[in-house]
């Protein structure tokens, strides 16, 4: 009988699984699997740090709608993907790790690298598992793809020990699943669905607010034609940003703090009732708020506040049946007077944002940076955004119009996440321009990567607000102060195209010969240290 070992049933399980790229950092016992996936032609990245390898497997997953794939060796090489899994789990991504371990064998002998990994995955994982004999390495692998997409995405982990990697099987022996397999998608009641659209139909100042459970469910064709059938103004999540172009009538991005005080209803469908969306609750929303959830997952309905109206279902399945259900009842609408107080609201955010958006003024405002890269971008351009004054600068400022082309860091605020995220999201799609925002504290947490950027040639263009420190001056105290670090000189140094520019009519040509040098660059931009953006307390941690 033919026989086959554990390295090469890896490879041969993410095959069958339709992986063809994989992002890592080499080192025993994964050695060999990094071997084979180059053999059998895979697209493999390898980064200067593990993190990043799980970062860039998660932009890749967000930006292409399927499970991203990293792997790292044993001990701290899978003790450092962690920090990007566990942004994963609370981003809700599939994104499938896998971590080399030492020998099942020597368990309890205090081997080299010997920790619980799987015990310390768990916690920030939908699954962890260890594989205990190389015959059900295909097995596992394939039930970690189903749980990292079924329901609501997230990411898996799967330890796998050094001598199960270099053991061997009988080929006849090993059970192959099926594939591919099948994300189930479930209906809503019918019933609930005439709720909705009853309730819906009786508001005057109704609102949607949308998440990426409409990304994973493909649902952005049924979104757009709900909202134009029903002429209900919508709203996303940071992460949800371009499922409607925000060029669309109904988008109305500077009236969003008031259209959710204001409004009656809600159709919160798709995305999760967090920090990020207020909890749904008082002070961001209005006390006698109704509010009808569509979630595939029945935990997630009535976290935070009660629901009136609770559907449980996919978000493209249930979509289609408020689009029935709601033909007759939207028939012949007319535009609700909600709809020009929102235009107002807009339009006065715009004209106040003006000043700055067009400022001269150096060192250069952040909001100037941002309409210089407005301006600059592809309409289908996929931005990445990380740090925290420039964050909040570019969500006020820098519209998406594609589906899954805005990613940062979502709701674990994870800092360090653009340059590895701007890796991932170029390797996805090659042919589109990336363009990563960051801070300059952000930076330089993976700054390395543009490292990786150059051997691979993966030209992402990442942009640094560089204003010195953590935050702007008086939004911290101890600690703020990074100093005005010449980041461009940093990529010179690994053969990449490096711009630095303090005046803001400069910016613009900088970007043009980034461009043209078709190479990874780094724009290092001075930008005001005392420029201070707003947005939503999360936490207060001063004493009173």
């Amino acid at each position: 009988m033919a026989k086959i070992d554990g390295n090469s049933l890896v490879v041969k399980a993410l095959k069958d699984e339709g992986v063809d790229t994989v992002f890592y950092l080499t080192g025993g016992p994964m050695v060999d699997v990094a071997a084979r996936c180059i053999e059998a032609g895979f697209r493999c990245v390898d980064v200067r740090h593990e993190q990043a390898a799980a970062m860039a497997a998660h932009a890749y997953s967000r930006v292409l709608g399927k499970p991203g794939v990293c792997f790292a060796a044993s001990g701290p090489g899978t003790t450092n993907l962690i920090t990007g899994v566990g942004n994963a789990y609370l981003d809700a991504v599939p994104v499938v790790a896998l971590g080399g371990a030492s020998p099942l064998s020597e368990v309890g002998k205090l081997a080299f690298q010997e920790m619980d990994q799987v015990a310390m995955f768990k916690p920030i994982t939908k699954w962890a598992e260890r594989v205990m004999h190389v015959s059900r390495i295909p097995e596992i692998i394939n039930k970690a793809f189903r749980i990292a997409t079924g329901g609501q995405p997230g990411p898996v982990y799967i330890d796998l020990p050094a001598d199960v990697l270099y053991n061997v099987a009988d080929e006849s022996k090993v059970m192959f699943p099926k594939r591919p397999h099948t994300v189930a998608r479930t209906a809503g009641d019918p019933a609930l669905v005439k709720q909705a659209i009853a309730l819906l139909k009786d508001a005057q100042r109704p609102v949607i607010l949308t998440g990426t459970g409409i990304l994973w469910s493909r649902a952005t064709e049924e979104l757009r034609e709900f909202v134009e059938l029903s002429g209900i103004p919508f709203y996303t999540t940071p992460q949800g940003r371009g499922v409607i172009p925000e060029d669309h009538r109904l988008a109305f991005l500077g009236a969003r703090n008031q259209a959710w005080k204001e409004a009656d209803v809600a159709l919160v469908i798709g995305t999760r009732l967090n920090f990020i969306a207020g909890y749904g609750m008082p002070p961001r929303w209005a006390a006698d708020l109704k509010v009808i959830q569509v979630d595939i997952c029945d935990e997630e309905i009535g976290r935070n506040r009660p629901i009136d109206v609770a559907i449980v279902g996919d978000a493209k399945m249930v979509l289609r049946q408020l689009i029935e259900e709601g033909r007759d009842a939207f028939k012949g609408h007319t535009e609700l007077p909600w709809i020009e107080t929102l235009r107002g609201y807009d339009q006065r955010s715009a004209e106040k944002a003006a000043a700055l958006l067009n400022s001269d003024a150096v060192p250069i405002h952040p909001l100037r940076l941002c309409k210089e890269v407005r301006e600059f971008m592809d309409r289908d351009a996929i931005i990445v955004v990380d740090g925290h004054e420039i964050l909040n600068f570019a969500r006020q400022s820098i519209p998406t119009f594609v589906p899954g082309h805005r990613v940062n860091a979502g709701p674990n605020g994870c800092m360090g996440v653009a340059v590895p995220f701007g890796l991932g999201a170029k390797v996805a799609k090659p042919n589109t321009q990336v363009i990563v925002l960051s801070g300059d504290g952000s930076f330089g947490f993976n700054g390395m990567e543009i490292d990786t950027m150059m051997r691979h040639k993966i030209p992402v263009m990442t942009i640094v607000s560089n204003n010195g420190g953590w935050a702007s001056v008086g939004g911290m105290s101890a600690g703020r102060d990074l100093e005005f670090s010449r980041y461009d000189k940093m990529a010179e140094v690994f053969g990449a195209h490096g711009e630095f520019v303090e005046k803001p009519h400069d910016i613009r040509p900088a970007l043009e010969r980034a461009k043209a040098s078709g190479k990874p660059s780094v724009i290092n931009v001075i930008t005001d240290s005392k420029a201070r953006s707003s947005t939503t307390a999360f936490a207060n941690y001063r004493a009173i």
